[in-house]
């Protein structure tokens, strides 16, 4: 017999979806078909409920798609679309140069020593992220500890700060975590059998390695590498506080546009473009989490 309450429990996910999802989504996609105009809020056209049909009609008239335009015709905003996409592969591609070592070695350790291993990965979370970043501030500054300790090495002191090497390292730590951990559960799910036969079979470690436990932890790769290139292409705060002031990324622009310029609909569109590019890589990491969970 079906519960009283079933039916409410399996609608609150919905719920949920159109309450933080999709009424966001529709507001910021109607603010970016607006125009900007001095007015409070700074936009136009703005929709007046009292003026019936007519005014419905006049409102979604008055929407155009000019501010796109604009966005397709501006060499910033192209700029920082390729940037925050350079800035995300490449942190993506180190993450995983650095993420699968750390994987693997772990899943290598007995399963109480995995359990601490597991918590010194996100033993950084329990930190306030900003704390953490501004600590990066304190070690890559030119008279920071980076350059102190190489004083004291007697080698040349290094730049970093306001770089975008300093923008790739800030990623790299930030995100380091959200690559080890999908791997971990991949590689530490691997049957030992199978590296067994594989060397009874004639292969070496190496090769064993690369025809047995990669393949089998390319859906963790795949999870690992989504899970950190999505994010990234939006983020704000590393790049805003270790990258200089040539330093692009759409999250800079967009906070840019909403606070400083008050001009919500350019802001609103990078929003829609940012978030079209990521549909694709959304879907391909939902689709790889349903093939890690079965």
């Amino acid at each position: 017999m079906r519960r009283p309450g079933a039916g409410l429990a399996s609608l609150l996910p919905y719920i949920w979806l159109v309450v933080f999802f999709a009424f966001p989504f529709v507001l910021v996609a109607k603010l970016s078909l607006s125009d900007t105009a001095l007015a409070i809020p700074p936009y136009t056209p703005r929709l007046h409920w009292s003026a019936g049909a007519d005014g419905l009609g006049a409102f979604l008239r008055a929407l155009d798609l000019e501010t796109y335009a604009r966005l397709g015709a501006d060499r910033l905003y192209l700029d920082a679309y390729g940037s925050s996409l350079r800035f995300a592969g490449v942190a993506t591609g180190i993450l995983l140069v650095i993420g699968y070592p750390i994987a693997y070695g772990m899943s290598r350790f007995p399963p109480a020593a995995r359990r601490a291993l597991v918590m010194a990965v996100i033993l950084p979370f329990w930190t306030s992220f900003l704390i953490r970043i501004y600590a990066w501030i304190a070690i890559l500054k030119p008279a920071g500890l980076l350059n102190t300790g190489l004083a004291a090495l007697g080698l040349p002191p290094v730049n970093l700060l306001n770089s975008e090497t300093g923008v790739v390292i800030g990623l790299v730590y930030a995100y380091l975590p959200f690559m080890v951990l999908p791997l971990y559960a991949v590689l530490e799910k691997q049957d030992d059998s199978l590296i067994e036969a594989a060397r009874d079979l004639g292969a070496t470690k190496a090769q064993a390695f690369w025809r047995v436990t990669f393949p089998l932890s390319l859906p963790g790769v795949v999870a690992g590498a989504l899970l950190c290139f999505i994010p990234m292409v939006g983020e704000f705060v590393i790049p805003d506080l270790l990258g200089g002031s040539e330093t692009l990324m759409l999250g800079r622009v967009i906070w840019t546009e909403f606070f400083a310029n008050r001009d919500w609909p350019a802001a609103s569109a990078v929003a829609i473009v940012l978030l079209a590019t990521l549909v694709i890589p959304i879907l391909l990491f939902q689709r790889q989490q349903q093939k890690v969970l079965r």
